[in-house]
């Protein structure tokens, strides 16, 4: 039966306490493909407790349990089959640094729901709070096939945009495990897509695929390496659209365009799409990267798209 929309918007935040320390962040980083070679300084960044630095995306696991996506499912009006789910888009905005030991309180609801006709579009927001005031804000955007025709509101187009069409300024290629998947789910993320064939075979796919947020991650390490020079803490807001799957053992060709300023074209479209989120995010002075993702094995075929980093 269609999603019950009103249900869905109308139903109170839910607020959950989190918790995570050194051994949590480390094992993230593991799981996006930190630590090769595991001498390398850059690398030691992430792996070594004496000098930890958290990237930022390591907010999409912090304090374990089922990831956004999975949530979304459990709020009420929410009855769908798990193989139906797919990750549409994920968008994080950093309001600090994020520790390498915390304890917050996340409070989480449903703040869009789109009627595609033939499938359903939720907006899972998260607002995460410390002692010392606002963490972070992730958004996660889900996809789920056959549930439209309540005649609710479509929604902005969900069709991801081409990348820039001048050459980039910086490419880089990243090689992911073939457990890389099996390792990534150990920070909380089971669902058995990314593990099962048999149940990756019922939702449409040849075998088991790699989790959207490890490749969410692995990008966004890539950038902040690339450009960044590593320093974890620059990193003001990201966010992607999923364009299409990568399979474990594959390897990520990273494509990045650098602007400046506070050009943001395409962030309030986004923004409009997740419930406004856009508009929340700080003015000044910033600067941005674009990033197209694609995975070279199969002729650089689109992973994430309308992906965009902006850092201080």
């Amino acid at each position: 039966m269609p999603i019950d929309a009103a249900g869905v918007l109308g139903a109170a935040p839910r607020v959950r306490e989190i918790a995570w320390d050194h051994k949590d962040v480390q094992l993230y980083h593991l799981g996006i493909g930190a630590g090769r070679p595991a001498t390398d300084p850059g690398e030691l960044r992430y792996t070594l407790e004496s000098r930890l630095h958290v990237l930022p995306s390591f907010a999409t696991v912090a304090g374990g349990g089922a990831p956004g996506v999975i949530r979304t499912l459990s709020v009420p009006g929410v009855d769908v089959d798990l193989a139906h789910v797919l990750h549409g888009g994920q968008r994080l905005r950093l309001h600090r640094p994020v520790p390498v030991r915390g304890r917050a309180a996340a409070a989480a609801r449903v703040v869009a729901a789109y009627d595609k006709g033939t499938a359903a579009v939720l907006v899972l927001r998260t607002e995460v709070t410390d002692a010392d005031g606002p963490l972070w804000t992730d958004e996660a955007e889900v996809y789920v096939r056959g549930e439209g025709g309540w005649g609710g509101e479509r929604g902005p187009s969900g069709r991801p945009s081409p990348p820039p069409a001048e050459p980039a300024d910086h490419v880089a290629e990243r090689v992911l495990r073939e457990d890389q998947a099996l390792l990534y789910r150990l920070s909380g993320d089971w669902n058995p897509l990314h593990a099962d064939p048999e149940f990756a075979a019922r939702a449409g796919f040849e075998r088991p695929v790699l989790h959207g947020l490890c490749t969410y991650g692995a990008t966004l390490k890539t950038v902040v390496d690339t450009l960044l020079d590593g320093d974890v803490t620059r990193v003001r807001s990201y966010r992607t659209r999923f364009a299409g799957v990568v399979y474990p053992g594959e390897t990520l060709r990273v494509r990045m365009w650098r602007q400046t300023g506070t050009e943001r074209d395409g962030a309030e479209r986004y923004g409009a799409q997740s419930g406004g989120a856009g508009e929340a995010e700080e003015a000044g002075e910033a600067a941005e990267v674009r990033v197209a993702v694609s995975a070279v094995e199969r002729d650089d075929a689109p992973v994430l798209a309308d992906t965009v980093v902006r850092y201080g």
